[in-house]
């Protein structure tokens, strides 16, 4: 039978047991609870930080720029599932009235397989020579409606009249008949690749994803509603953009193409001249004015 002494010493080893387990258990809280913070800040700064481009839209919506301040936490957009052999297109009535001359596409089912798959550009400006390779086979539509205003020489005498030069934000904008970032053709139509890629409402669609160099997109108003209900992807005119530098941007921005490799010296001879800085530090008109002459098919 234990003696007292004995009895003591195992109610203290036993006491010392909970206390250490305690100890141990408050530690443990204390980890999640700071790797609770830790995300949750991360969260908000992705958050934050998810672009809202700087696209002047056809119907005179505009938003604020901002860039994600780390790169890494940016993914590939999802990779395109395949698209049916003939899409239906449709253009609807923009929010304001062409500032040049033009009409909708006559042409609404577009082909998007085998030699129909890719169509290829070349666009002469006051730079030099800029090729463009376009993909039907990821947005057929964009592709359609960017040829519809190459055939009625839309893009002819236009000037890029941005250019961004900031962290996770490097492109040339162009499109704009007028100039401003407000113009647009009179017509308008929804997002492709990578935005059908996402189901409506996926907070993902608003968080940043890689937008390579090279890439050709089209701006919209992105973030922005208009009186009528019209969401700011929903406003796709004739502004485009080309990224000449890896940036980062919500996948709200309709890739439909890319600039030909041997091309981008155009580009880089652009991006070196720098830009004004008139739309704030980074963002302004190209410091060598950037005129389209002609855009040809090959």
């Amino acid at each position: 039978m234990p003696s007292n002494e004995q009895r003591r010493a195992a109610a203290k080893r036993k006491l010392e047991r909970q206390l250490a387990t305690r100890a141990d258990r408050a530690r443990k809280r204390k980890q999640l609870t700071i790797a609770g913070s830790v995300l949750g800040v991360v969260v908000v700064v992705a958050a934050v930080t998810g672009v809202y481009f700087l696209t002047k839209g056809d119907d005179n919506d505009s938003n604020t720029a901002a860039e994600p301040k780390d790169a890494s936490l940016t993914a590939a957009p999802p990779a395109a599932k395949a698209k049916p052999a003939l899409v239906n297109c449709s253009y609807r009535d923009g929010r304001a009235p062409a500032d040049k001359p033009v009409h909708k596409p006559e042409r609404t089912a577009v082909p998007t397989t085998g030699n129909d798959a890719k169509v290829s550009l070349s666009v002469e400006t006051s730079a030099g020579p800029i090729g463009l390779t376009l993909n039907n086979a990821e947005s057929p539509c964009t592709v359609n409606s960017f040829m519809n205003l190459v055939d009625q020489k839309y893009f002819d005498g236009t000037s890029c009249h941005r250019m961004t030069a900031s962290e996770g934000l490097k492109v040339l904008q162009c499109g704009d008949p007028v100039g401003t970032g407000m113009g647009g053709p009179g017509y308008e139509f929804d997002n492709e690749y990578p935005t059908d890629q996402y189901a409506a409402g996926d907070p993902n669609l608003q968080m940043p994803v890689d937008y390579e160099r090279g890439v050709l997109a089209m701006a919209n108003a992105n973030g922005s509603t208009g009186s009528d209900g019209v969401d700011g992807k929903a406003t796709n005119g004739s502004q485009f953009f080309i990224v000449y530098g890896n940036s980062q941007l919500p996948p709200q921005y309709t890739i439909f193409g890319t600039v030909d490799k041997g091309d981008m010296g155009t580009l880089d001879k652009i991006a070196e001249a720098g830009q004004d800085n008139s739309n704030g530090p980074g963002d302004g008109k190209p410091t060598t004015p950037v005129t389209i002459t002609s855009v040809q098919m090959d």
